[in-house]
């Protein structure tokens, strides 16, 4: 479906040509035409399939709608009543500072690099769209500047829900003429403790106003939240967890131990085929420590993570944009919301939290139609993750191996069990035994041929880094 057929506003149409877009995709063909009919929608959307777009074209063609009906009301008439499609408020003098109108579209994000991606895209999608305001509320930002930004009439708000929350709690946002309201990543936000923030946000907005809620899941408390913030909402299922990511390449690698795990990363990063590449670690504390270790081997490398001050992230990512950086270590709070169509390479050398988290980490690259590898570096005390990911995800990860950096110790047991199925002789709270030959699907792999078609140069050996902290991303 071309996105002519979407009966967008000539101004967005526009935009999307000019951004190079013909063809929506999926998410985006079955969920802007409800959308712009004012329904309340559950989408679920793998990573990089056009999600936001799905949810910043409906609400700028909304700010486009309220302006065209402002305009056309004459002078004389009274302000109509609240409605779900046109919710117009504009007063017949310019307010003063002190009556701030708020936002007429609110988009609830779990992190600032997402709410940076979202605010880029509607700034992108609106630039034929005069006057546009988006503001951006997010924690790391002095609150003066906020707070200016927040004074006056504004389009689209895009907060992260504790900062928003301070705003709301001081008098300074107001958003009782919010007509949209997106909740992106909803499950993300509860993971991350915001389930009071949304609710007490929720209670602040119009009864009278459309909600689009974005999840990789809607069990159990984000199904709950759905139930209490949406009214008959149309659930949309583009794609979900087991979707087989035809364009990214995924690969195991199982290391003896650290110093093991550190020759296979650095084998790793040496690839000429390597245009960018992020690796994620499980704490703060790893990613700055194993950034300094491969800075040292001469790396354009840094670090991100939500330890850092927002003006640092904000020149990392801008360092990886430019491609300044070549290689990012970055945590999975951090890098969420990452949009970088240059990232080839994803290697997890920490492993998630969570297996949903693995889902997202891969979907890094891939992106914008290009072909990624995604390679996971574990030890045998990673075995059971690794086994929850395939479980989750419904898909073995093929295991492979290098030349001359092949595991001393034998592949764990559980790898070689069918999916769905706990390993023989696997007792609640025993560790699984392991097997004496190698598992299913291993490949060996060349130093010269690291799943590559060019040559490759030769890994190098490095230090510990120091254990790993209990500190989350």
């Amino acid at each position: 479906m071309s996105f002519e057929s979407l009966n967008l506003h000539p101004a967005l149409a526009a935009a999307v040509r000019d951004a190079g877009y013909t063809v929506a995709t999926e998410v985006q063909q079955r969920t802007i035409p409800p959308a712009l009919e004012g329904r309340d929608l559950m989408v679920s959307s793998s990573t990089g399939s056009g999600k936001t777009a799905a949810f910043v074209l409906p609400a700028l063609a909304r700010v486009l709608a309220a302006r065209n009906a402002a305009a056309q009301r004459p002078a004389s008439d009274e302000a109509p009543a609240i409605s779900l499609a046109h919710h117009i408020d504009a007063p017949r003098t310019k307010p003063a500072r002190s009556q701030a109108r708020g936002p007429r579209v609110l988009v609830l994000v779990p992190t600032r690099e997402l709410a940076i991606q979202v605010s880029k895209a509607a700034l992108g999608y609106g630039r034929h769209v005069r006057g546009l305001r988006v503001v951006t509320v997010v924690g790391g930002v002095p609150y003066g500047v906020q707070l200016r930004q927040l004074s006056g009439a504004l389009d689209l708000l895009i907060a992260t829900p504790g900062r928003l929350m301070d705003h709301m709690q001081s008098g300074k946002a107001v958003l009782s003429n919010v007509e949209l309201l997106v909740l992106d990543e909803a499950d993300r936000m509860l993971d991350m403790g915001f389930i009071d923030d949304i609710q007490f946000i929720g209670q602040a907005l119009p009864r009278e106003r459309q909600t689009v809620m974005t999840s990789a899941t809607f069990g159990g408390h984000v199904g709950r939240l759905a139930q209490t913030l949406l009214r008959e909402p149309q659930r949309i299922d583009v794609a979900s967890h087991t979707d087989t990511h035809a364009d990214i390449e995924q690969r195991l690698h199982w290391a003896d131990d650290l110093q093991h795990k550190n020759a296979l990363l650095d084998h790793l990063l040496t690839d000429r085929n390597v245009d960018q590449a992020l690796v994620f670690t499980s704490t703060q504390r790893d990613a700055d420590q194993l950034a300094d270790r491969l800075a040292e081997l001469g790396h354009r490398v840094a670090s991100l993570h939500g330890g850092m001050p927002q003006r640092r992230r904000n020149r990392v990512l801008t360092g990886l944009r430019k491609r300044d950086l070549r290689v990012l270590v970055a945590t999975d709070v951090a890098a969420r919301g990452i949009d970088v169509p240059s990232i080839s390479h994803v290697i997890n050398y920490g492993l998630p939290m969570k297996a949903e988290d693995y889902v997202h980490r891969i979907g890094r690259t891939g992106r914008a139609g290009r072909a990624g590898l995604a390679v996971t570096l574990a030890e045998r005390r990673d075995a059971a993750m690794i086994h929850h990911i395939q479980r989750f995800t419904t898909q073995r990860i093929p295991t492979a191996v290098v030349e001359g950096l092949e595991p001393k110790r034998p592949e764990p047991k559980s790898q070689t069990q069918p999916l769905g199925r706990k390993p023989a002789g696997h007792k609640p709270g025993r560790r699984p035994g392991f097997a004496g030959k190698p598992g299913f699907g291993q490949k060996a792999i060349g130093k010269k041929a690291f799943g590559q078609k060019k040559p490759l140069g030769g890994g190098v050996q490095s230090a510990r880094v120091a254990p790993r902290d209990r500190r989350p991303g």
